[in-house]
């Protein structure tokens, strides 16, 4: 019987758990399947090791938001915008300011 991708990537990522790519392509394809809250515990362990990974803060805080959940989703937005402003990647920065900013404002 042949693997899924989910297999061949957990696979991966159970024999490499520090490698950014593979843990982002298991999070890309835990919300392939409609499993956004399984996406963004690989999210947030991919940010965990590796804090500049820009890609993981936009489409983690994307997972947040389909999860109702905009707090988090915030604070992940602002993250990534830090990271991106401390490793110079203006396209990141804006992507992720974009996003932070189509959220409707904070409850007080």
């Amino acid at each position: 019987m042949e693997k899924s991708r989910l297999e061949i990537l957990e696979e991966m990522v159970a024999a490499k758990p520090e490698d950014s790519f593979s843990r982002y392509g298991l999070a890309q394809e835990h919300l392939r399947r409609g499993e956004p809250d399984k996406a963004v515990g690989q999210f947030l362990e991919l940010l965990r090791v590796n804090p500049d990974y820009e890609a993981a803060y936009y489409h983690g805080g994307q997972a947040l938001e389909k999860l109702g959940r905009l707090d988090g989703a915030r604070q992940l937005y602002s993250r990534g915008v830090e990271a991106a402003s401390r490793t110079g990647n203006q396209h990141a920065r804006s992507e992720l300011q974009a996003a932070l900013d189509l959220l409707p404002p904070e409850l007080t």
